[in-house]
């Protein structure tokens, strides 16, 4: 695939302020600081489209990124740690999950998984989250040049085993590298092949409404306030797994 424009279109707080269901749309999401945002600007072919910040949790808004008139790249924020209120965190990460469940012109999410670490708790939640609602998703792992190569095999081999169990088939699984170039090829392979194949069949709309204010999705979120760190809710421990 060609990347000839690529444009900022907008930030979203929450699900309603989002553009219109026009374009396909591609959301990545991943651990703050798992290279989200060098990895959007490697597939846009724009160094500074999406801003990298060293802050961990920067973006706390859902970004739209139009790219050649006719698809959309889609930063959500990230998890893990964040500097900010409990208020905001609690806020950022229920727009993220509404997104990912209720946007209907959402083709695919992006898990971003960082292959410089061991399996990741957190990560691992969310695998089986996107699992148990039974949502459309491949998983990346980034910073590949990071460490040795016998490190980086072992640590994606471990967290593939780790989340065996919960599918009957695997999802995809691709390895980049934004610091070296590496994956950029692959990853805008699987975004042309479904945009070239058009739009899907009507999917059934998820169960439940959007997340209401006094239920937190499980992106789980720490906050570092007055130099200590707050959970920002509780973890959830979903009950059992659905086959992919």
């Amino acid at each position: 695939m060609n990347v000839s424009t690529a444009i900022f279109d907008r930030s979203a707080p929450d699900l309603d302020s989002c553009p219109d269901e026009s374009l396909p749309e591609f959301a990545f999401i991943g651990r703050s600081n798992v290279g989200k945002s060098s990895l959007l600007n490697l597939l846009a072919g724009k160094e500074r489209l999406a801003r990298v910040s060293p802050t961990p949790g920067f973006t706390k808004l859902i970004n739209f990124f139009t790219i050649n008139k006719t698809w959309r790249l889609v930063d959500l924020p990230g998890y893990g740690y964040a500097e900010g209120s409990r208020k905001h965190v609690s806020q950022f990460n229920r727009a993220a999950a509404n997104y990912i469940r209720h946007r209907p012109n959402l083709c695919c999410t992006f898990l971003l998984v960082d292959s410089s670490l061991e399996p990741q708790p957190l990560d691992l939640e969310i695998v089986q989250w996107l699992a148990t609602h039974a949502l459309q998703f491949v998983i990346v792992f980034t910073k590949t040049d990071r460490g040795t190569p016998e490190t980086t095999a072992a640590n994606i081999a471990a967290f593939k085993e780790r989340i065996a169990g919960w599918f009957s088939k695997l999802p995809e699984t691709f390895q980049c590298s934004a610091e070296a170039g590496h994956g950029r090829s692959e990853l805008l392979g699987v975004i042309a092949k479904i945009v070239d194949a058009g739009p899907a069949p009507e999917a059934p709309s998820p169960d439940g409404p959007p997340l209401p204010p006094e239920i937190e999705p499980p992106f789980r979120m720490e906050v570092r306030a007055n130099n200590a760190r707050k959970t920002a809710f509780d973890k959830k421990k979903l009950k059992g797994a659905r086959p992919w």
